[in-house]
């Protein structure tokens, strides 16, 4: 048989938009498989000219699901080219902040976005594999999965005054306080949320036997990974220091600074998508490829930092001996975070200070730039801005989640083609399974595609009759 390529497009159940293409030789064998993102958004080019106190309610327009995280990333930038320690109850504010925007974007990549393949199966009929499926085999944990994100968003709406773009965290700390009205309103859901999170992970455990098959298959090879860490190793999303781990659960760089990532980290630019890769450098490429995100988070940290949530990673680690590798896995890892950011969430609220009325310090310009670090649902997330003399900013460089996933993403799809895709007997279910590889990664592609040196672009010029004119690379 010649050779074929088989494409998905769009890839289902992500965010933003791109495609699979699946290359067979004359055998009818998968030879390559490539994610491929059309999109370009170009927010580094956008931001210069601005002045640098815009950057943070600008830079949470980037996304509707995830703003909170570009908001703060941003607003640490800022803080350090302000030069300001911020006051404490503004980092906890922050946080609380950052936390809810974890439950809420976790709960709708589990079960919005995937909780269709777990519940219906791989190869269940697609006109059902979707939320509307989900509610109709399976009530409770459709309301489950609704009840957990309007939970998440409603938080982040009583602290920053709206649920998507706000513009409550800014240079120097938060713009208002917390009162007791709002601690309490949130306190009391906290309840309601645990008991969800706990029950679903039950739901999750019990039936993890049924994906033997795509446990093993699931972009399951060894890489290294990276996040942050806190001071005394545990799971962190707002401060810390950055640390790489290697597949066989040994720390291959520790207490590495934020703002100096690009001693560590390095960006290339492939042609068939606009998604940048990010590798570690000291090791190049492909040999520094890593994975960022819950499942890195959950190999990376020492500890967890809270009870039920400590439990369950504890469990967790015993999937494998060194890291845990399978990507399915992601899955496992977003419960876990969800029921930490509660925890979290509800022992910040308890703190003595939290509706200490100092959540701001002011200042000017006082660096040439600055580099802004934080934790986003789907991984490390780094802002980095230079500024002229009067503050306007004059370079930008995103490196976003998606970004740092890139090469595990397209390394997924193709051992996942290459297991269940057979040129000679197609079937939907197969290629579902190559889409379900890039959900368990949570891509956010609106946040990511900025692209870096020569563009994956080519322009044709064709006249009526069809005929190639001209073409512009």
């Amino acid at each position: 048989m010649p050779r074929q390529t088989i494409v998905i497009d769009p890839v289902t159940r992500i965010e933003g938009h791109s495609k699979i293409s699946i290359h067979l030789d004359e055998q009818g064998h998968v030879e390559e498989a490539y994610f491929h993102v059309g999109q370009f958004r170009g927010f580094e080019k956008f931001c210069e000219g601005r002045p640098f106190y815009e950057m943070p309610s600008l830079m949470a327009r980037i996304c509707g699901i995830c703003p909170v995280s570009h908001l703060i990333a941003s607003a640490k930038a800022c803080d350090a080219i302000l030069a300001v320690r911020i006051p404490e109850n503004a980092a906890r504010l922050r946080t609380i902040l950052n936390l809810a925007q974890i439950v809420q974007s976790h709960a709708l990549s589990f079960f919005y976005l995937s909780s269709a393949d777990l519940l219906l199966g791989m190869d269940s009929d697609p006109g059902k594999r979707n939320i509307f499926g989900v509610m109709q085999a399976n009530p409770e944990m459709a309301r489950d999965g609704i009840r957990l994100r309007q939970f998440g968003q409603q938080i982040i709406e009583g602290l920053a005054g709206k649920r998507i773009h706000p513009s409550w965290v800014v240079p120097g700390g938060v713009n208002d306080p917390l009162t007791a009205e709002r601690r309490d309103h949130i306190l009391q859901g906290i309840p309601e949320a645990i008991a969800i999170t706990a029950r679903t992970l039950d739901w999750f455990k019990t039936g993890m036997e049924r994906f033997r098959e795509e446990i093993r298959t699931f972009a399951n090879f060894p890489t290294l990974f990276m996040g942050l860490v806190g001071a005394d190793g545990g799971l962190e999303f707002y401060d810390g220091k950055l640390r790489f781990l290697d597949a066989g659960g040994h720390i291959v760089a520790d207490g590495l600074e934020g703002d100096a990532y690009d001693q560590y980290i390095a960006e290339i630019a492939h042609p068939w998508t606009y998604l940048k890769t990010s590798y570690y450098k000291p090791l190049g490429y492909p040999d520094g490829v890593y994975r960022v995100g819950p499942l890195a988070r959950m190999n990376l940290i020492d500890h967890c930092g809270t009870p039920r949530a400590g439990q369950e990673w504890a469990e967790f680690r015993e999937l494998d001996r060194g890291a845990v590798l399978s990507s399915f896995y992601f899955h496992y890892a977003r419960l876990i975070e969800i029921l930490y950011a509660l925890e979290k969430m509800e022992q910040l609220l308890h703190s003595p200070d939290i509706l200490d009325t100092n959540v701001r310090a002011h200042a000017r310009a006082n660096n040439a730039e600055g580099v802004g670090v934080s934790e986003a649902p789907r991984g490390t997330l780094i802002h980095h801005y230079k500024v002229d003399r009067d503050g306007l900013i004059t370079w930008a460089n995103l490196i976003i989640a998606t970004g740092h996933n890139n090469a595990a993403m397209n390394r997924g799809v193709l051992q996942v083609a290459r297991h269940f895709v057979h040129g000679n007997k197609l079937s939907e279910g197969m290629l579902n399974r190559v889409e379900a590889v890039i959900r368990t990664f949570d891509p956010c592609l609106s946040c990511s595609t900025h692209a870096d040196g020569r563009m994956a672009l080519k322009i044709e010029l064709r006249g009526h009759a069809g005929e190639l004119l001209d073409v512009m690379m």
